[in-house]
């Protein structure tokens, strides 16, 4: 039988993990599902879910240079967006940039994130991807699709999209990228994926065959390693 890893979530860091929460939670109206120490979870419409992890030494991504990179965004989806993106500012947001179709602003520990228009789809927000900064954005795809059994459905030159189980990771490419060196605090990691696995051992063999390194890989209920563009990962029973 062939080991198996699903995408549980993506993980952002910050140090004050409860007012992200609260302001995750007014701007999308989704719900916590878990606090836990300082550890929150935050579940949306559709069931997939985004954690927020306490870290002390957290500092600020400062979009869009690479001194202290993203790394990670979320690309959200809703009718009126300009509306939803004033509504952000007023919540302790801060507007970075829009386009014709998207405004993209810094959430209140940092962390950029994309609110688009997309048309039909309501008042409600809806998260369509988790956006990943990539040196190299058609090979993290293919990476990540084939360790978590999901299918890549568009490659262009500004990036790629893995899709399955209802969940979507864009892969975002990026000149003169710097990659996290977990755990040096100089260059942080800002974010990771959490990733479910019925094998702890097989599937970290799996993905080193893929191209990952193992950063801790000894741990009985989970390891972390990192993936070939320098993102960190937890694999996790």
């Amino acid at each position: 039988m062939t080991a198996t890893a699903r995408l549980e979530l993506v993980a952002f860091d910050a140090a004050d993990t409860e007012t992200l929460a609260k302001f995750w939670v007014d701007l999308t109206g989704w719900e916590i599902v878990r606090n836990d120490g300082g550890w929150t979870n935050i579940r949306t419409g559709d069931g997939q879910e985004i954690g927020l992890q306490p870290s002390d030494d957290h500092i600020p991504p400062q979009w869009p240079g690479q001194e202290h990179p993203q790394h990670f965004h979320l690309d959200l989806l809703i009718d009126a967006y300009q509306e939803a993106a004033e509504r952000a500012v007023g919540l302790g947001a801060t507007r970075l940039a829009e386009g014709p179709t998207w405004v993209t602003l810094a959430d209140p520990a940092g962390h950029p994130f994309d609110i688009c228009r997309r048309e039909g789809v309501g008042p409600v927000m809806g998260l369509y991807a988790v956006t990943i900064d990539a040196p190299d954005a058609s090979a993290l795809a293919h990476f990540y699709a084939d360790l978590l059994g999901m299918e890549v459905t568009y490659e262009g030159p500004e990036g790629g999209l893995v899709s399955g189980d209802g969940k979507n990771l864009m892969f975002e490419q990026i000149s003169n990228y710097h990659r996290p060196q977990w755990p040096d605090p100089a260059h942080q990691q800002q974010a990771h994926l959490d990733i479910v696995v019925d094998d702890l051992d097989a599937v970290q063999a799996h993905a080193v065959e893929l191209g990952a390194t193992v950063l801790n890989g000894d741990g009985k209920q989970f390891r972390t390693l990192a993936d070939p563009a320098g993102h960190p990962l937890d694999l996790t029973l």
